[in-house]
């Protein structure tokens, strides 16, 4: 009885290799038939790669550098309630953003950037941000 039992599990052993054999066979011819066939890539190639350009020019002009600096800007106001933010792009043209809070009023300002540099005088924290902004 045990002498079938061994039987059957040395034939179904047998057969799961056999099968996972010719599986593996079959992928590997698979793999080398579409490795080299030149005629399955995309035929507008070219458009995809000018659709790619134009997202990359349209990226450029992203205002993708951002940096916020937190400050406390009187030595009677603490917890770093007072902020710069410069925003830019790629080119360095984009804007500082800045809000000074003291006890009773809350002043912001906004300074033009171009070429992360600005017309009008920048702050030390405003100038921290744009540094620390740029790529």
């Amino acid at each position: 009885m045990w002498f079938l039992l061994v039987l059957t599990l040395l034939i179904a052993v047998a057969a799961l290799v056999i099968g996972l054999g010719l599986a593996g066979a079959r992928w590997r011819e698979r793999r080398r038939a579409g490795a080299g066939d030149l005629d399955a890539l995309p035929e507008d190639v070219l458009g995809l790669r000018q659709e790619v350009a134009a997202l990359r020019r349209e990226a450029q002009g992203a205002l993708r550098h951002l940096v916020i600096v937190r400050y406390d800007a009187f030595g009677d106001v603490g917890g770093h309630l007072s902020w710069s933010l410069a925003v830019a792009d790629e080119s360095g043209a984009g804007v500082v953003l800045t809000s000074i809070t003291g006890r009773s009023e809350v002043r912001s300002y906004a300074k033009t950037l171009s070429g992360w540099s600005c017309e009008t005088p920048l702050s030390p924290e405003e100038s921290e941000a744009v540094q620390a902004a740029r790529p």
